[in-house]
């Protein structure tokens, strides 16, 4: 006897809403629970969607609103998806912005050639990891020179509000983008549309959109909806790394917001706050997102996370948590952003796993640690710089202090991503270029240089350019009793170090 095709028999699944407070919604099923992360629609046209977080007994879900509920009313029906939420993957997601949903918001007309896949998916084994070492440059001096990223690791932007993380975050992406031969993916965590507006038109005006995603979402929307676009982006990232076998590059800012929407979720869901007011199972859902991020044997995804730090308090729950789960962590400081030492990347609590001599190499790591060394024995004399002046210093530690100083503007860089507000042009330094520059001062060969001649350059020989061109510039003007390099060069050696 001929088998019949088989038929698709299953039945829709209604319920109807019990209770609404705020994004928190209570739904009675009388036949089947739906299953936990299933997906819920409800209201005109289904606009409304709830993802199931809880049974509360045998008839009756708790969710958590991902869209705003205005116009649900108790008793209205409700539609079990039967599943979980989606993000769609695919040679067409490429120079395309998307929300949570997986809607195209850059209005340039619908999706084709992309299938949909659960947002929710496990880590890969131990046994499918790979474990190479092997160093992403950035082409930013004192990242590359102190504080070097692995290729397929994740480090860390730490800083407060107002100190430079998203500028340094944008930098990075064009630097990186445009060499980098992988797919490249942004997830906007409670980000400003202002910001996502900008970096998609600057990417655009780069010429890199061809090779990127872009995942937004903002402020305004629920902190369900901001709980969950950070999977979304990661299902798009494995789907480039074990379908089409691509490194991709994994860039979030910022996954505090990440933390402080579960942090809300966790209050609206009556759950009993921990430390600080931060949700109990805070450890384990920041674990189940950044576990994700992996190298495996079909690809790497390398991610760099923008991390909020709330008050400047490096002991916050948030950070000590996010700083476990980094091979690198670049630490932002608001004293040196008030020095006009850009980046302001603190190098002495900045640190990196890559640091090693097996790594990075004697020379490197040797270089490194002189440099560190430097700056820490500088700091130490700080005090007394600021109490007694340089006067009192020995002639060894005055050598110290101003190898620290000519260092550390050095490690200035003009960035890309600024050059309209500084009308300074940006600069990409290789690594062996910004190693080279760090030798020649530590062995003292700028010590007859202004300061300011090594600030916001790129390599090294620029100081020597900007020093020939300050010598013509002075000759045309008129001569004064005494040369202007001379007297730049005793304020920069009497100068009050603070």
């Amino acid at each position: 006897m001929k088998s019949m095709p088989k038929q698709n028999t299953k039945i829709v699944n209604h319920g109807a809403v019990v209770s609404i407070r705020g994004s928190v919604i209570d739904v009675r099923f009388d036949t089947e629970l739906p299953a936990i992360h299933s997906i819920l629609t409800m209201g005109d046209n289904d606009q409304i969607i709830v993802e199931v977080l809880e049974h509360r007994d045998a008839q009756n879900v708790r969710g958590i609103a991902l869209t705003p509920t205005q116009g649900l009313t108790r008793g209205m029906q409700v539609t079990d998806t039967d599943g979980p939420l989606l993000a769609p993957v695919g040679k067409g997601i490429t120079s395309r912005m998307f929300d949570v949903f997986g809607n195209a918001i850059d209005r340039e007309g619908g999706l084709h050639d992309v299938e949909w896949r659960s947002v929710h998916n496990a880590p890969p084994l131990l046994t499918q990891r790979s474990t190479q070492s092997e160093i992403f440059e950035t082409g930013i001096k004192v990242i590359d020179v102190l504080v070097p990223l692995e290729r397929g690791g994740k480090a860390g932007l730490f800083g407060g509000a107002g100190v430079g993380k998203t500028v340094l975050l944008t930098e990075m992406i064009h630097n990186m983008v445009g060499k980098h031969k992988g797919a490249s993916i942004f997830c906007g965590i409670g980000e400003r549309c202002r910001e996502g507006e900008e970096l998609y038109r600057e990417m655009k005006d780069a010429g890199v959109l061809n090779n990127m995603v872009m995942v937004f979402g903002q402020m305004n929307e629920p902190p369900g909806s901001r709980f969950r676009v950070g999977q979304v982006a990661l299902t798009m990232a494995e789907y480039f790394r074990d379908d089409e076998h691509r490194d991709v590059l994994l860039l979030i800012d910022n996954i505090f917001r990440f933390i402080q929407a579960g942090s809300e979720v966790s209050g609206l869901m009556g759950q009993m706050p921990s430390r600080l007011g931060y949700q109990p199972t805070m450890s384990t859902e920041l674990a189940g997102l950044e576990e994700r991020i992996a190298n495996t044997d079909n690809g790497a995804i390398t991610s760099i996370q923008a991390v909020y730090v709330p008050a400047d308090d490096f002991t916050d729950p948030a950070a000590v948590h996010t700083f476990s789960h980094l091979s690198a962590s670049i630490v932002l400081s608001r004293q040196r952003a008030s020095e006009g030492l850009f980046p302001a990347i603190d190098p002495l609590q900045s640190n990196s796993k890559m640091a090693t001599p097996g790594i990075v190499g004697e020379r490197h790591y040797n270089l490194a640690q002189q440099v560190r060394s430097t700056l820490a024995q500088y700091s130490e004399l700080k005090d007394i710089i600021a109490m007694l002046g340089m006067e009192q210093l020995s002639p060894e530690d005055r050598k110290v202090v101003g190898r620290a100083r000519r260092l550390e503007r050095f490690l200035t860089q003009p960035f890309f991503t600024t050059e309209q507000f500084t009308s300074n042009k940006g600069k990409l330094v290789s690594l062996d270029d910004a190693l080279d520059g760090c030798e020649r001062i530590l062995h003292d060969e700028f010590k007859d240089f202004p300061e300011s001649a090594l600030y916001m350059i790129g390599a090294i020989d620029e100081a020597k350019q900007k020093m020939e061109a300050s010598a013509i510039k002075s000759k045309t003007q008129k001569p004064t009793a005494s040369s202007p390099l001379k007297t730049e060069v005793a304020d920069a050696t009497n100068q009050d170090a603070s």
